[in-house]
């Protein structure tokens, strides 16, 4: 079994687990493509050693960008790139490494503490 992101006009509508018959066969009403995710990849790394795929697992909302062959999350905030190699959104200021919780202020553009 592997998993399958819908994709209708670039974005993740459904995410399924199916065997790869299934997806040959399938035939829907709505339009779009099936395209395989991994479930163990994220920014480009596959977290049991093996062959990432598509730089990030897929979920509803993402995008799936055709020429990158990667499906990327949406933006979470308008101050944040793209990392071309990750395909993830990083901030303008780095998370800090302390241990703590932090949470991004988009009107200040750092990272507040998270009080507990």
């Amino acid at each position: 079994m592997a998993h399958f992101a819908k994709v209708k006009d670039g974005i993740v509508t459904k995410v399924i687990v199916a065997e790869q018959e299934y997806i040959d066969n399938v035939v829907e009403e709505e339009a779009g493509i099936w395209v395989q995710t991994s479930y163990n990849t994220h920014g480009g790394v596959h977290s049991l050693g093996g062959t990432p795929l598509r730089k990030n697992y897929a979920g509803i909302g993402f995008t799936y960008d055709a020429n990158k062959d990667a499906f990327i999350p949406p933006k979470p905030f308008d101050s944040w790139t793209l990392n071309e190699t990750t395909c993830l959104w990083e901030a303008p200021v780095a998370y800090p490494t302390d241990g703590q919780r932090y949470t991004w202020n988009e009107t200040n553009q750092t990272w507040d503490l998270v009080e507990e």
